[in-house]
């Protein structure tokens, strides 16, 4: 190989890399409010998310903290997938992180997409919402919809780059597939019984 084709190659798996990069830099940020909150912090909580949260939050409510410092962690665990998936793996792993990436980011988009429908559709039909849920309802349309759709296609983009190359892709690509489904399913399941 010439030195031009290997700088050719280093600057391709660079420009590969950036989704995985993406998502460890989105899961890392968005840990922050949530071990902020948790300790304690208040300071954009009444807008940005509803105002019983926030209050539990202020009030120091011990179940809510430990979901706080729960969804903070699982938040950081996103943030390692990301980062997980910049390197090749054995089989076993792979076929994991897959799953993981493709669960997460199934669910991220849809949740995402969620927020940012039910939030249009209330704006459009505002006329039995209290005014002072209207500001908490933009925030979930304007901000953590998009924010969540962004995180779910980063992490999408890192496990389709990630999927290149492997060894094993047929497996890789069945475990994906279970995750991305089974994370679409339980979201769904929650949905109809009213728990998400």
């Amino acid at each position: 190989m010439t030195a031009s084709q290997v700088t050719e190659t280093a600057s391709r798996s660079r420009r590969a890399a950036w989704p995985g990069y993406g998502a460890a830099a989105w899961g890392f940020l968005f840990a922050l409010p949530s071990f902020y909150w948790a300790l304690g912090g208040t300071a954009g909580a009444a807008t940005m998310i509803s105002s019983p949260l926030a209050q539990m939050a202020q009030d120091r409510v011990t179940w809510f903290l430990v979901v706080l410092w729960v969804t903070g962690a699982l938040k950081v665990v996103g943030g390692v997938l990301g980062l997980a998936l910049l390197r090749r793996w054995g089989t076993g792993v792979s076929r994991l992180l897959q799953l993981a990436a493709w669960g997460a980011g199934a669910l991220l988009l849809w949740h995402g997409g969620l927020f940012v429908v039910q939030g249009l559709l209330l704006q459009a039909d505002s006329t039995g919402i209290a005014p002072e849920l209207m500001p908490v309802i933009r925030w979930y349309t304007y901000l953590w919809g998009p924010w969540f759709m962004a995180g779910g296609l980063l992490f999408l983009m890192a496990a389709r780059v990630h999927l290149r190359g492997l060894n094993d892709r047929p497996g890789a690509v069945v475990a994906g597939a279970v995750g991305g489904l089974g994370a679409l399913g339980l979201s769904a399941a929650m949905l109809a019984l009213g728990i998400g």
